[in-house]
């Protein structure tokens, strides 16, 4: 028992040193704008280097781009409005928390997770909330912008601290991205990636869509018990000498229901279910309007993929605006307006960060420099001809270390693909190996790369409660997920593939296919 304490004082200690060292950085604004010129400078060094690396895409020579010339500068500045007004993470958590926004200030929200406290058991909350995280994925970028924010507010409703919710919630949402009960629009995205890599080599090969699905539902359950572990054992001791000094106004307070909230709280939910049915109603034919042309809902093509944020934001500014007229804290649409404009307030310091993040990676895609770091590393990968094993984790800790540079998941995958596919498939491996391989690298780094579009939110989310709290506080509350997630998980891959295990539907180990 001794021993154990000790542990868990040194684990503290070290992520301590970590919080300390991470805030003494810049602000993440300061540090965006910093990596901008810092892209600027290295595509003018490197833009005369040949480096005999051919973009995988379109077979052409990578070649570092100068943004530093006058043509460069001069489109820079032209683009600059559009560059920031087209960054897709600012429009979705703008939207959503439009609606987000009246349902928490007209009190609905709040009603709701104190009729949820009551009747989910308190040694559940960590593993519900993580659960809750890995399955918002299905719905594409909700769970930045719902779960991740309710979790802290479960977790200071419950008396425990808010800031252990958000890591969480956030190691379920993001460090588990490729776990999932339910099939998303990322499988048959990244199975067209595979599918078009593998046919370099095999022309006729096929790929199903949820070629992985099997293996990132068992992924799951794994996810939930790391996550549950290391909130309650590592994350919570961590933080109990970090006191709660946010803004008593900005910290949502969890009070007991008065009969008139029930009512109105019943009513609403009323309203958000009938909502929810009259969506699913719309879907279940196969002539939808919401469906792809082929009839598939799961599809980038289908509008319902593209709908979700405006849904989010009609499921809640709907129930919650029936919730505040009938709960008496809406008396007229002026408060349902103000609640808007209180949501676009908290979500001022983001906008200023995701102005300078739009700028960075705008200039890091245009440099080239991602994709010359992630063909170079995959081309050195190759090289080094090493065991089928050895290959599958190298392609994890590969993908897991350039995404921290890289953020999508497509645009790596459409990178490293035509190279790890076609590599592994003369190795005998299949593409659906290779595929799940990627997916856990993708997922592990997620946490701790302050270069995610959605990063800076979830700092923003932890200063709600702590003042203080900086890019520093979420990488030392985050590290821990992401090394156990990412040497879990990779264990986890190999002894599931020794057990051979199928990976999903119409799925092999090897290739060809047995």
């Amino acid at each position: 028992m001794v021993e154990r304490g000790s542990d868990q004082k040194r684990i503290t200690k070290i992520l301590n040193k970590v919080e300390v060292l991470g805030n003494r950085l810049p602000d993440p604004a300061v540090i965006f704008l910093l990596a901008l010129i810092s892209v600027w400078v290295m595509s003018a060094l490197l833009s005369s280097v040949e480096f005999g690396a051919l973009d995988p895409r379109s077979n052409t020579a990578i070649s570092v781009e100068n943004l530093l010339t006058g043509a460069a500068l001069a489109d820079f500045l032209s683009r600059m409005v559009t560059i920031f007004t087209g960054f897709a993470p600012l429009g979705v958590v703008l939207v959503a928390m439009l609606g987000v926004g009246v349902a928490e200030h007209s009190g609905f929200i709040n009603a709701g997770i104190k009729r949820m406290l009551d009747i989910t058991p308190a040694k559940l909350l960590t593993p519900g909330v993580i659960l809750v995280a890995i399955v918002s994925h299905t719905a594409t970028d909700a769970g930045y912008v719902l779960v991740i924010p309710l979790a802290g507010i479960v977790f200071y409703g419950v008396g425990r601290h808010p800031l252990a919710g958000i890591a969480a919630a956030f190691a379920g949402v993001s460090g588990g991205f490729s776990a999932n009960f339910v099939p998303s629009a990322i499988d048959p995205l990244l199975q067209g990636f595979t599918q078009t890599s593998a046919r370099l080599l095999d022309p006729a090969i096929q790929v199903n869509p949820l070629n992985n699905w099997l293996f990132t539902s068992v992924s799951s359950v794994l996810i939930v018990a790391i996550g549950w572990y290391l909130t309650d054992k590592v994350i919570e001791p961590k933080l109990k000498d970090t006191s709660v000094d946010g803004d008593p106004e900005e910290i949502p307070q969890i009070h007991p229901l008065n009969d008139r909230e029930n009512r109105a709280l019943k009513i609403a939910s009323l309203v958000m279910l009938a909502g929810i049915a009259l969506l699913v109603a719309v879907l279940v034919p196969g002539s939808s309007p919401l469906r792809a042309p082929d009839g598939e809902l799961a599809s980038f093509a289908a509008p319902i993929m593209g709908s979700i944020v405006p849904l989010i934001f009609l499921l809640f500014i709907i129930p919650g605006t029936v919730y505040g007229y009938m709960a008496g804290t809406f008396s007229c649409s002026r408060d349902v307006i103000n609640a808007m404009s209180k949501a676009m307030q908290g979500m001022s310091y983001y906008i200023v960060m995701a102005f300078f993040c739009a700028l960075f990676i705008d200039a890091f895609s245009k440099s080239n420099l991602g994709t010359l770091l992630a063909v170079q590393g995959a081309t050195l990968l190759k090289a080094m001809n090493l065991p089928s094993m050895v290959t599958i984790v190298g392609i994890i800790f590969l993908t897991a270390f350039v995404n921290l540079f890289v953020g999508s998941a497509s645009a790596k995958w459409a990178l490293l693909g035509p190279i790890f596919v076609p590599m592994l498939m003369q190795l005998g491996i299949s593409p659906d190996l290779t595929q799940a391989a990627y997916r856990v690298g993708d997922s592990g780094s997620n946490i701790i790369t302050p270069l995610m579009p959605y990063f800076p939110l979830v700092v923003v989310y932890c200063q709600r409660y702590v003042k203080n709290a900086g890019i520093g506080t979420l990488l030392s509350l985050m590290l821990p997920y992401s090394i156990t997630i990412l040497i879990a998980w990779t264990l986890f891959m190999l002894a599931y593939w020794g057990l051979g295990i199928p990976l999903g539907l119409q799925s092999s180990y090897v290739y060809p296919a047995m």
